[in-house]
Parts: C-alpha cells; structure tokens; sequence
C-alpha cells in the first residue's frame, strides 16, 4: 500500500512579508540633505510662532514666580513641618528622568549598533540637555539662597576647613546633575559636527553660515576625518553609558538612604531608572510625532521607528509595574507596621487618585502596545505617551507626599496642597523647556543628516531592476 506524501499548507510557501526599510521615499543622500535643511532655510510657520508664543508666556510666566519666591523665601510654599519636600522635588525628579531616554538612544543603542536610532537621536540628545536645564531649577530654589550656589563647587576659597556637607543629597544633585549635562553636551555638539559642515557648505547667506562655518571646527569629511569622529563618538558613547544607570541611582539614593518607610528600601536605584527611561521615552515619542507631522518628516520617522521605541517603552512599563508590585509585597511580607500603613495610605488615604491615576497611566494604559495594531496607529500612540508622561510626574508626587504627610506620630499629621507659586514654577518649567525644543527645531537639524545617510539602502536594493539591468 503506497502512501502519498502530505501537501504542504500553502501558508507556508509564502515568504515573509517584506522589512519596511528605515528611511522611506527611496532618499537620496542629496534628497536628504534637501529635506532636512529646508525647514532650516524656509521662514517659519505660523505654527511654530504660535508654539513659540504659548511656550515663551509659559516660562514668563514661571520666571515672575521664582523671582517672587526667591525675594520671599521659600514659605511661599505649600510645605509645613510635616510634608517638607512637595512640588519641587517632585518636579526635580520628573525632570532628570525625562532626560534620560537621551542618553540611552544616543548612547546605549549606539553600543549594540540599533540603526534605527538615527532618527530620533538628534532630538532625545537635545531633549535631554533642555530637560536637565529644568531639573536644575527646583534644587537651586530649594537652596533658599541660590546667589550662593557657587558654593557646591570644589574650588580653592579663602573658608579655611569649611566646606559644604558632602552627606547632603543636595551635594549629591549638584554633581549628578552637572555631570550629566556636561557629558550630555558634549556628546551631542560631538555628533552636529559633521551636519554644522553640511549647512557651511550649502553657501546659504547670513548669520547662521558663519556660525556653523565656526561650530565645525574645519570638518572636511575626509576619510581620516571619519575615522577619528567615529573613534571618540565610540569612546563618549562608551563614557556616557554609566551616566544612565547611575544619575537616576543618585536621584534615588536622596530617598533610599533615609529611614522614612516606604523610601528606605533597595528597590528604588533600579526602579527608578526603569521609571526614568520609561519616562524619557514617552517624552521623545512625543515630541518626534510632533515634530514628524510638523516639518514633513514622514519618511524619516517611520512605523519601524515608532514600533521600535513602543516596544522599548513597554518593557521598561512593565518593569516599573513589577517594581509597584514589589513594593507592596515587600511592605507586607516584612511585617512591619509602618511599611504597610504608608502602602495602604498611599491606595487609599487621601491621596488615593495621585495613586490610581499613577497606576492606571503607567501600568495598565501601555499594556495596550502589546497589540501591534496599535503601535501602527500613531494618534494611538502618541496619546498614550501623554498618558505616561502624565503618570510618571504622578508617581513622584506619590512617592514623595504620600511618604511624608502621615508620619509615625498620628498628632503631627498634615496635608499638603500646592500653592499658586508652584503650580506656576511648574508651568514654567514647561515652557522652558517647549521655548528650548522649538528653538531648536528652528535653527540646527532635528535629524541627524550623516547617521541617515548611513543606514540609507543602496539603489540597487531598493529597486530589483536595477540588479537584473546590470547583469545585462
């Protein structure tokens, strides 16, 4: 009896579907040039000026109130003898978190050689020095004296054995913070050099030329050029590397070694990095949305970008969510009293809709980006970055009030409600920080012209025909 052979189902005949490339419109290295450089040369849109005036009257705003509190004093503040840390820090923390998606698409997806980085790293290097800038705001206001804030630095002075308390987390800050915005800055003007040669040397008339001819520093583009350009980029990106783990580990330490429950505990170095690149990540998503429907950037911020940086975001969502989990288990499986009760206060005490809003935006909303539908779908996305932007501020407000508003004595319990002053303060952060980015959009590539030259697909893999004509 002879057996047939089984056919083979015709699904598995088929071939894979085809990768998107990385860059679309099948680009030119002059098409890119072109594309990029243009909104540099074009007179701005009537939208960037209104974004520009909305964001300059934000941080008007918010500098009319740190001039306020610092003639004042810091009592302007909603802070009292229980909650001693309210809206600045918590703004401190949100702020240096933002900034740390920068750092990782520069520098860690530069080190496993991730070519869709190319993109968007231009803008998360910028993003992250403007974010900084915020950050560095709420410790100086918190100084209550910031005329004296020289003081921090390490320099020869004439106060014999005085010096500033190295076990203050104030110290801590000053050195995350200064040290990051230094290797940030530098690893970002670094990676402009060879754009600031492109916009030299397309003879363009004014200021700007000057400038760029200045800011790049001779390039000529030649191959020894290149060689050492990629030689220090590997070694900054290698320097830069630490400063993802260890900045957001200092902010933590300002917490952790403290005896408060619910922050003296192990878990917050790596929670709170997790939390800061989660973070950094929705801001960028953002940002990048906006900007690619803006300027006409389709073809340079594409799904596999987007797709790429969706799932980056919610494993790192889903790291933050099991660190949530972790700390109620820990609380209640040690036992102790005072760790349970912050824990059960936090979920519902009078604070429980900072928890729950912190909660539902940042754990069960980017559960949704595990369907791939919905990472194709861009106003899907960019809204749920919003949402974790939002719920990220909220879990450092939770963190910090929750944490100190009902301490171990019941007779020294306070609430706490921002002041004016702080909701402005914060306000004008924003607008610091949106003044900075459309700034930036405005007058320096907000793609990396070189790194997408690089990942471009030659002619002939775009375009079959092309093999077969010059086979003939």
């Amino acid at each position: 009896m002879s057996s047939a052979a089984t056919p083979m189902p015709a699904a598995a005949h088929l071939p894979p579907p085809p990768i998107p490339p990385l860059i679309g419109g099948d680009k030119t290295l002059a098409g890119v040039t072109r594309d990029i450089c243009q909104p540099l040369e074009a007179r701005p849109t009537r939208l960037w000026w209104i974004g520009l005036a909305l964001a300059a009257s934000a941080l008007l705003l918010g500098v009319v109130s740190v001039v306020y509190q610092i003639a004042m004093g810091i009592g302007v503040w909603g802070l009292n003898k229980t909650v001693g840390w309210g809206f600045d820090i918590t703004n401190f923390v949100f702020w240096v978190g933002i900034g740390h998606a920068g750092t990782l698409i520069s520098a860690v997806l530069f080190l496993f050689r991730q070519r869709w980085r190319t993109s968007v790293n231009r803008a998360a290097e910028a993003m992250t020095l403007f974010a900084v800038m915020c950050a560095g705001i709420f410790p100086l206001i918190h100084m209550g004296r910031p005329w004296l804030a020289y003081w921090f630095a390490p320099y020869p002075n004439l106060r014999g054995p005085l010096w500033i308390n190295f076990k203050s987390p104030l110290v801590w800050d000053f050195f995350a913070i200064s040290t990051y915005f230094l290797v940030s800055a530098l690893f970002w003007y670094f990676g402009l050099i060879p754009d600031l040669a492109t916009i030299r040397d397309r003879r363009w008339p004014g200021l700007r030329t000057r400038i760029c001819s200045v800011l790049s520093l001779g390039w000529t583009g030649s191959a020894r050029a290149w060689h050492r350009y990629e030689t220090v980029y590997l070694l900054l990106a290698g320097l830069a590397t630490p400063l993802v783990f260890s900045v957001h580990t200092i902010v933590s330490m300002d917490f952790a070694t403290s005896v408060i429950p619910g922050w003296h505990t192990t878990i917050f170095p790596p929670y709170f990095v997790a939390g800061a690149i989660f973070s950094g990540l929705a801001m960028v998503l953002t940002l990048m949305l906006i900007a690619r429907k803006t300027m006409r950037l389709e073809h340079y911020i594409t799904s596999r970008h987007v797709d790429a940086m969706c799932k980056l975001m919610l494993s790192m969502g889903c790291i933050v969510g099991l660190a949530y989990g972790t700390e109620f288990f820990m609380a209640f499986y040690s036992g102790n009293p005072y760790e349970q009760f912050v824990f059960l206060n936090r979920a519902g005490g009078p604070f429980r809709g900072a928890y729950w809003t912190m909660v539902i935006c940042n754990v069960v909303i980017p559960q949704v980006l595990w369907l791939q539908r919905v990472r194709a779908n861009f106003a899907a996305v960019f809204v749920i970055s919003i949402f974790v932007n939002i719920g990220m501020w909220f879990e450092r407000f939770v963190i910090i009030v929750t944490s100190l508003h009902r301490d171990y004595l019941p007779s020294s319990w306070a609430s706490y409600t921002p002041t004016i002053i702080e909701i402005t303060t914060l306000i004008g952060s924003f607008g610091l920080f949106f003044t900075c980015f459309l700034l930036f959009c405005r007058f320096i590539p907000v793609i990396a012209m070189a790194e997408v030259k690089g990942v471009l697909e030659p002619a002939s893999d775009r375009h079959p025909s092309a093999k077969s004509g010059e086979a003939a």
